[in-house]
């Protein structure tokens, strides 16, 4: 498990572990990531810091230690760690390349 802010980077970082995320968001996208962790079922709701306290963070955890929030991370994680992320990337890019050098 992991309790973090809700960044990109950790939030990815946590998912693609396959492992429950806690989030506690400060600021800008971290409320996003936060909710988008929460749909996926990888994590409990995630808590505003100004809501922020030892039972509701005690509970959050009670709740992504459950089996269905670690199987669902677990999933995830798999799907993410099966992706050719580089590999996409550059499919993409020749493919605009080729569009935008052969327009109709």
């Amino acid at each position: 498990m992991v309790i973090h802010h809700g960044g990109a980077g950790t939030t990815s970082a946590g998912l693609r572990a396959g492992i429950p995320n806690i989030v506690v968001p400060f600021t800008a996208d971290q409320p996003f990531w936060g909710s988008r962790v929460f749909a996926s079922g990888a994590g409990p709701k995630p808590i505003l810091v100004k809501n922020l306290s030892v039972e509701k963070l005690a509970q959050a955890i009670v709740e992504a230690e459950s089996n269905v929030i670690r199987q669902q991370a677990q999933a995830i994680g798999q799907v993410i760690r099966g992706e050719d992320g580089v590999g996409e990337a550059i499919r993409l890019i020749e493919s605009y390349v080729f569009e935008f050098e052969n327009p109709d």
